[in-house]
C-alpha cells in the first residue's frame, strides 16, 4: 500500500489458532488512540504531524512495547439508563486528576451541548501497571468527575466498573444488554 503515517489498522484474532484476520485500515486515528498512547508512551498526533512534514517518528517504532493496562471511557451527554442524547447547557464541570488519569475534552462550564453533533463530552482514559490498578484508577476518576447540566453517562460507567464480567475482563458485546436486564445492587 506504500502508506507512511500513523493510522489505525484493525484485525480480529482467533484465540484458538492465533490467526489474525485483516478488517480495515484508516488513515486517521480512532477515538480510542489515547489508550495506545498511554500503553506505548507515544504521542500519535505529534507523530502524524512529524511524518507529514517528512520527518521520522520521535521514537523507535520497532522497539516500542506496551506497558501496563489502559481503559478509555467515553463520557457522553446522554441518559445513563436509556442511552438517548441529552443536549443542554453545561453548568458545572470538574475533571478528575491523579496519577494515570487523562481527560481529553472539549467542554467546560458555560458551554452548550447541541443536538446537532456527536454527544461525546470527554474521553476519560486511565492507565495502570495492570488491569486491577487501571480499574481502581477508573473508579476514582469517575467518582471525581462532575458534570452538571446535561444528563451524562458517568453513572453508567460507575456501574460498569463494578460489574463482575467487566472487572474480570471476560465479557462480550452483550454485556450492556445483560446489565440493563439484571437487577441492580
Amino acid at each position: 500500500m506504500d502508506y507512511r503515517n500513523a493510522g489505525t489498522v484493525e484485525f480480529l484474532l482467533d484465540q484458538d489458532t492465533g490467526e489474525f484476520f485483516f478488517l480495515e485500515m484508516n488513515t486517521r486515528l480512532q477515538v480510542e488512540h489515547p489508550v495506545t498512547e498511554l500503553r506505548y508512551g507515544v504521542d500519535l498526533v505529534a507523530t502524524q504531524l512529524r511524518i507529514a512534514e517528512g520527518a521520522e517518528p520521535a521514537f523507535d517504532v520497532d522497539a516500542t512495547a506496551p506497558i501496563g493496562h489502559a481503559i478509555e471511557l467515553r463520557v457522553n451527554a446522554e441518559d445513563p439508563k436509556r442511552f438517548l442524547p441529552g443536549p443542554g447547557a453545561v453548568t458545572g464541570w470538574v475533571e478528575p486528576t491523579g496519577e494515570g488519569v487523562r481527560v481529553d475534552s472539549g467542554y467546560a462550564a458555560g458551554t452548550t451541548v447541541t443536538p446537532f453533533y456527536d454527544s461525546l463530552l470527554a474521553k476519560l482514559v486511565v492507565h495502570g501497571s495492570d488491569r486491577e490498578q487501571a480499574l481502581e484508577r477508573a473508579r476514582l476518576a469517575v467518582a471525581g468527575f462532575t458534570i452538571t447540566g446535561p444528563k451524562c453517562n458517568l453513572e453508567f460507567h460507575a456501574e460498569l466498573l463494578e460489574n463482575p464480567e467487566f472487572v474480570s475482563g471476560h465479557y462480550d458485546t452483550g454485556l450492556v444488554a445483560r446489565m440493563r436486564t439484571s437487577p441492580r445492587t
